[in-house]
């Protein structure tokens, strides 16, 4: 028999990842972003942003489908041992692929710091909800 499948849970995380970017790379670290980035107002105005924001939404499913997946392959941890493998996965895994690809993109220290919070802090919140909503 296979692990179960929350899809509930994965739907709430996903949602509140698409929120928590929205604070992220809005109020929160939004102008010093795109400062990093060096990309001026129209230039973010000119994005197709059905498209970005659609596309995002679905990587979001994806990620919370995969962490929803590797916590229920371990049936009976805690709350607490969920969130610290949610948080494990992002700084052991994305965090560095993300600080490779960074260096040798000679992206700014600034901007991986940003962007890699962001995804720290949206696994961390996704492993809390995958951890509590068990339907």
């Amino acid at each position: 028999m296979g692990t179960p499948i929350h899809w509930i849970a994965i739907l709430v995380a996903a949602v509140s990842g698409f929120g928590i970017g929205g604070l992220w790379y809005g109020p929160l670290f939004g102008k010093a972003w795109q400062a990093a980035r060096g990309l001026s107002d129209d230039e973010l105005k000119s994005g197709n942003m059905p498209v970005i924001f659609g596309l995002t939404f679905v990587l979001n499913l994806v990620s919370a489908f995969i962490l929803d997946h590797t916590l229920a392959t371990y049936p009976g941890l805690d709350v607490v041992t969920q969130v610290m493998i949610a948080f494990g996965v992002a700084l052991g895994f994305i965090v560095p692929a993300m600080g490779v690809n960074y260096l040798f993109a000679r992206l700014s220290l600034r901007l991986f710091l940003i962007d890699a919070g962001y995804w720290v802090v949206i696994y961390t919140v996704m492993g809390l909800e995958l951890a509590l909503i068990k339907f």
